[in-house]
């Protein structure tokens, strides 16, 4: 997962919290410095580190805790909501009910080009009409990368690789991209500190006029995005920062609360190289599933395009009564293979995002999701919609059929029982909040 080493860390100061006897200022120091080592091996910036320590200590050391509220509870809370303001607060939201422009700016090699095709599939998902703009004139292989993420994704791509000045390209199609919702305008990577690029893009800016100017900065910059975030924001006003590769750095804690300290909001962070591995920040949801209590906003916007309105709409009134056959689980299986790997689905659900599951059994798992699909690719459409029909005859014939065996197919028909049990527990005094949820869930493609 994204920070696991920090997540891991965390998780251990919040179990060591619920399992003290009792809050008392030994507990509090012993606290504080295990989460001063994991911020610092996060590589958050010291004085950032001292500020937070500082400000848990003397919340709860206060007085003026209210006399009904469980210690224990009040100092989970006081952790929670200061690695949210470490981590910026309130997240910032993105005005796209008018015409927007968004152009990404950054360091070579930070991975803008990637991200501009990330945020078309991200935008376009959302019902967005969506064009991109090429104008990186130093990196020959720009423009035929963006081309080709945006051909897969059917977005449409306007760029000259002929020209040579950015201003001069954005020109040529400006009158083209009036007709779209959103605009998104990729730029050459550049050191904040070059004074020919920083001109260049303050004229490209100038031209453009965006209504948003991203940062995309990777996280293994660390603690040193504080100095680039500085510099672009003097060039160009910086609205927003993305935060790319998160799904590979112990560095990724530094560059996440560097951008904080210059007032500058994450807006994104990329987890990961597949299209569709970028999520909205939100710093709230973000510590929580650092520190094991899920994300099931971030759960439900994976789930966006990935079945039709009238199959989630269908999927949802069944759950609702319980009536839950083998085709509905074959859906959710399809639904949850295409959100990427167990590991990362299971992270963003309450609950499940604390079982301290072990790699061997997550990929074992995976395994087994593969091969029920070709099981229940095996049975008769009659069988799905009703398994009490299916015979220990046909059992046999389905293990031969699929290249599966008996054992594996009882785990299914075991497996949907279950889950058809857990639908049933919905029902009565819990329906109103499933109802809720799975309004969330009822998506568009």
């Amino acid at each position: 997962m994204v920070l696991d080493k920090l997540s891991k860390s965390l998780k251990k100061t919040i179990d060591k919290i619920s399992g003290s006897l009792f809050v008392d200022k030994k507990l509090i120091n012993e606290l504080v410095k295990d989460l001063q080592r994991a911020l610092i091996e996060s590589d958050v910036n010291i004085e950032q580190v001292l500020k937070i320590s500082e400000s848990i200590k003397s919340r709860v050391l206060s007085d003026n805790i209210p006399s009904q509220v469980n210690k224990k509870d009040y100092l989970i809370k006081v952790v929670y909501e200061e690695l949210i303001s470490l981590m910026g607060g309130e997240e910032k939201k993105l005005d796209l009910k008018k015409k927007t422009t968004i152009m990404l700016v950054g360091l070579f090699g930070s991975g803008k080009t990637t991200t501009t095709g990330k945020l078309s599939k991200y935008f376009s998902k959302r019902g967005k009409k969506v064009a991109v703009v090429q104008t990186d004139t130093y990196r020959p292989a720009a423009y035929d990368q963006l081309k080709q993420i945006t051909k897969k994704e059917k977005v449409d791509f306007f760029g000259d690789n002929k020209l040579k000045d950015p201003v001069k390209i954005y020109k040529k199609f400006k009158k083209d991209l009036a007709k779209y919702d959103l605009v998104i305008v990729d730029t050459a990577g550049r050191d904040a500190l070059s004074k020919d690029l920083i001109k260049e893009i303050e004229e490209l800016n100038k031209v453009v006029k965006p209504d948003e100017r991203f940062l995309v900065i990777s996280s293994d910059i660390g603690q040193t995005a504080i100095k680039q975030a500085k510099q672009f924001h003097d060039s160009v006003n910086v609205s927003g920062v993305i935060v790319t590769k998160m799904e590979g750095t112990a560095k990724g804690g530094g560059a996440l609360t560097a951008c904080v300290t210059t007032s500058n909001p994450i807006v994104f962070i990329g987890v990961g190289e597949k299209i569709d591995d970028l999520e909205s920040f939100k710093p709230k949801n973000f510590i929580g599933r650092l520190l094991g209590m899920g994300d099931l906003e971030a759960l439900l916007e994976k789930t966006e395009g990935l079945m039709t309105e009238e199959k989630a709409e269908d999927l949802k009134k069944k759950m609702l009564k319980g009536d839950f056959n083998m085709l509905d689980l074959y859906e959710q299986m399809s639904a949850v293979r295409k959100m990427g790997p167990l590991s990362k689905v299971m992270e963003m659900i309450p609950g499940f995002s604390k079982m301290k599951l072990p790699k061997e059994q997550l990929d074992n798992q995976e395994v087994a999701l593969e091969k029920w699909k070709y099981i229940m690719n095996s049975f008769r459409k009659y069988e799905l919609e009703d398994p009490t029909k299916i015979t220990a005859k046909r059992i046999d014939q389905v293990a031969f059929g699929s290249g599966t065996s008996v054992k594996e197919i009882r785990n299914l028909l075991k497996q949907y029982k279950q889950s058809k049990k857990m639908m049933k527990m919905f029902k009565g005094s819990s329906s109103k909040g499933m109802e809720k949820m799975m309004k969330k869930m009822n998506l568009r493609n």
